[in-house]
């Protein structure tokens, strides 16, 4: 997906940058960048795409704000948020690999193993959320 400068989202349907405001966009597809402005490492920016959310109490944009803080070094942060969205979706799979993520970076290995055990009965040993959170705490990293 495309990014923008700071300040201004993507449209896919508009195939545009659109100015950075909450009724520019569903909060799906806000998510949805700030999800790939998070992955492109610019987090600060995620962050304040995921605060134009009409509704930022949804297990994903919660998911993102947790993976946005973390990766600025606020763990402990990033751990609530991730609390939050598996209050909200107990199924998603993704959440619960970032939180045993986040879990490894605090030195309980136990609590990823949980995650990590949750994660197996959602989707099994096969997918992606499995493998990398398995990683993660093999390489205790």
């Amino acid at each position: 997906m495309t990014t923008c400068p700071r300040g201004q989202v993507w449209s896919i349907r508009k195939k545009a940058c659109l100015k950075l405001k909450s009724e520019v966009l569903p909060d799906d597809d806000l998510a949805n960048y700030a999800w790939v402005l998070a992955k492109a490492d610019r987090y600060d920016e995620s962050l304040q795409v995921l605060d134009q959310l009409a509704d930022p109490n949804t297990a994903k944009a919660l998911n993102f704000r947790g993976y946005a803080t973390r990766k600025l070094g606020r763990t402990d942060e990033g751990i609530g948020y991730y609390l939050k969205s598996v209050a909200a979706d107990p199924k998603y799979a993704q959440v619960r690999e970032y939180l045993g993520e986040a879990y490894v970076i605090k030195g309980r290995l136990d609590l990823a193993k949980q995650q990590l055990d949750t994660i197996k009965t959602l989707c099994g040993t096969g997918c992606e959320e499995y493998e990398d959170l398995n990683e993660a705490i093999e390489k205790g990293v």
